[in-house]
């Protein structure tokens, strides 16, 4: 067992696993995320239950898959506290818990989500969330957040720019002022930020930085390079953020809004961390980064989540504190549902009931370790369901065709190997792993799906009165009115 201690747990929104320093990327500048990699263990193979937020964060919670809950399959059915999660094991065994900053829970009077105390929180919209990710067949309507996405890509402070610095400055205020009036038994300060998901609206200092013609253009970003899987054009129909790019000047300066805003979460971390070695409590706690789930960047001509390539449903993922190696890079897969067992056993709360991120970083590389994740949310006709091995990455779908990618000898995910007769016995193997770790058929659990999303929408008075409803681009910080269109 690892031997109890304070945790710090930061979690970003929407940040690439290869948008960092630390994993070589050519240009992004990740300083405090690098220094946090150096003194701990960074699993190089990390995922998201879901590529989308608000299932994402529910598994992150509960520790269980989106098949396990039977529930949260989009970002119109929010948590509420009903399943138990890490924060309420931590609270019943005395434990102080408290969460700063994004939930996006369903936050509700009378709902439980188990923390000792929320700060700031940002919960979904009326406690509804985005009604229109329940309408996923061809009458889904084009969303317009997509014209904003263009639109946004600028220098300057933002709803989410603003939230971050004060969830910033409330975790170093909780640090000085509350860590120390609970040191009878380890605490956990769960931190977080909502950069850098879009608005891609950077401060200058880091917006500029990026804004280079020197900087290489995303992956098959031009339309003749565009894969042509069914899903993925589901996806562009719903979605049409290519359709607001008009020219080479646009491209750029979204991405220079997204890795500048990746620079600006970056330096609210550091801050964070400097404050926790400020007030001596580094050698004492523990701290966990990750993200809820990726961003394309304009990769496959892709912008935000949504799907299941690297970009998209692979996360970053750090450990470091006591106990932790240092300077490692672990290649199991790993998930944010490993997270429930690991933060229970980091501070004493239970005996975890599943392998921990501990045991993990302390083993060595386990490369048929098997981790799952699933969609069912805009821009999705029909669910995908992925699982992932050190090499192996199996997509697969209820009707269209599946994918897969060789991660050892194509790490871009160039080749589609889901239709080659050569790789038959790999995917007839994975397809075994992959339905026995769900539990279920995935006909049955894109039906099941599908029939929860349709109670949900007739709850809200059926597909015109949702259209009619509007949507907004992105959920509001506290205090700041929805934008609705």
């Amino acid at each position: 067992m690892t031997r109890p201690a304070n945790l710090l747990f930061i979690l970003s929104d929407e940040h690439n696993p290869k948008a960092l320093g630390c994993a070589g990327h050519p240009f992004q500048e990740t300083p405090a995320l690098d220094g946090l990699a150096a003194r701990g263990t960074r699993f190089t193979a990390a995922v998201t239950p879901c590529p989308i937020c608000v299932p994402a964060r529910a598994a992150l919670a509960t520790g269980r898959s989106i098949a396990a809950m039977g529930r949260h399959n989009d970002n119109a059915d929010p948590y509420d506290g009903t399943i138990r999660s890490w924060h309420h094991a931590l609270r019943d065994a005395g434990h102080r818990v408290v969460s700063i900053g994004k939930l996006h829970f369903r936050g509700l009077p009378g709902d439980d989500h188990g923390f000792s105390e929320e700060r700031r929180a940002m919960h979904v919209v009326d406690g509804v969330g985005d009604l229109l990710s329940l309408i996923r067949d061809e009458t889904a309507p084009k969303r317009k957040g997509a014209a904003k996405m263009a639109g946004a890509a600028k220098p300057g402070e933002s709803d989410y720019t603003r939230y971050d610095r004060d969830i910033a400055a409330e975790a170093q205020i909780w640090l000085r002022e509350e860590a120390p009036k609970h040191d009878r038994r380890p605490w956990c300060l769960f931190v977080s930020l909502v950069t850098p998901h879009f608005p891609l609206t950077a401060p200058p200092e880091h917006f500029y930085r990026y804004l280079r013609d020197d900087i290489p253009l995303p992956k098959l970003h031009a339309p003749e390079a565009w894969p042509r899987h069914p899903a993925i054009q589901d996806y562009r129909a719903t979605n049409a953020y290519h359709e607001h790019i008009h020219d080479e000047a646009t491209l750029r300066r979204m991405m220079a809004g997204y890795h500048g805003l990746v620079a600006f979460m970056d330096e609210q971390v550091g801050k964070i961390l400097r404050c926790l070695e400020e007030t001596g409590l580094g050698a004492s706690t523990r701290v966990l980064y990750a993200s809820d789930h990726g961003d394309s960047i304009g990769a496959r001509g892709l912008w935000g989540k949504s799907n299941m390539y690297e970009e998209s449903v692979g996360i970053p993922m750090i450990l470091a504190g006591p106990g932790v190696p240092e300077g490692r890079s672990v290649a199991t897969p790993v998930s944010l549902t490993d997270v429930f067992a690991t933060v229970v056993e980091a501070v004493g709360a239970e005996a975890p009931a599943a392998e921990t991120l501990f045991a993990i970083a302390t083993a060595p590389d386990d490369p048929d370790r098997a981790v799952i994740s699933e969609y069912h949310a805009t821009g999705s006709r029909q669910g995908a369901f992925m699982i992932r091995t050190a090499r192996w990455k199996y997509v697969r779908f209820v009707t269209y065709p599946p994918m897969l990618f060789d991660l050892a000898a194509d790490p871009e995910e160039l080749t589609d190997l889901g239709a080659d007769p050569a790789h038959a016995e790999v995917r007839a193997a994975l397809e075994a792993r992959l339905v026995a770790m769900l539990g279920e058929d995935p006909a049955a659990l894109d039906a099941r799906a599908k029939a929860r999303q349709a109670q949900i929408l007739a709850a809200h008075g059926g597909r015109d009165a949702v259209i009619a409803r509007g949507e907004i681009p992105y959920s509001p910080p506290p205090g700041v009115a929805p934008a609705w269109s």
